[in-house]
């Protein structure tokens, strides 16, 4: 028989132990560019003039998983980071001031996104060849 009640209570959890990982993860900005290091060691980075986008993905793990990833991308490396990162926030005040033409409605629109999608708010132009 199916027991509502420790459903809930291991997917409250599963989101509590999604939560610590998030706050787990370190993002870190400075005049270099943006690193995302993992519980595991492992880090993410890339310069500031390396970036070619800047991108939210937002997944349907939600609320159990973790469902909105900042991609800062270039053209063969990327740094990518959980919404909940400690320091996310510091990044995102960042990526303004270097990247003028950031798009913070594309911002507010993937937080009211509950499904997989892909949000670009911010892309160096492509020059006409």
């Amino acid at each position: 028989m199916f027991n509502l009640v420790a459903w809930f209570r291991r997917k409250r959890e599963e989101r509590a132990a999604s939560v610590m990982f998030e706050r787990q993860v370190l993002v870190h900005v400075d005049d270099e560019g943006v690193s995302a290091t993992y519980p595991d060691g492992r880090v993410e980075a890339i310069a500031w003039p390396a970036v070619e986008c800047i991108a939210i993905e937002t997944n349907d793990s939600g609320p159990w998983g973790a469902d909105v990833w900042w991609l800062v991308e270039g053209e063969s490396i990327r740094c990518a980071y959980p919404q909940g990162a400690t320091g996310d926030s510091e990044a995102l005040t960042e990526y303004p001031k270097r990247f003028p033409a950031f798009d913070h409605g594309k911002v507010i629109e993937a937080m009211g996104c509950s499904s997989n999608a892909r949000f670009v708010c911010w892309e160096r132009a492509r020059r006409q060849e």
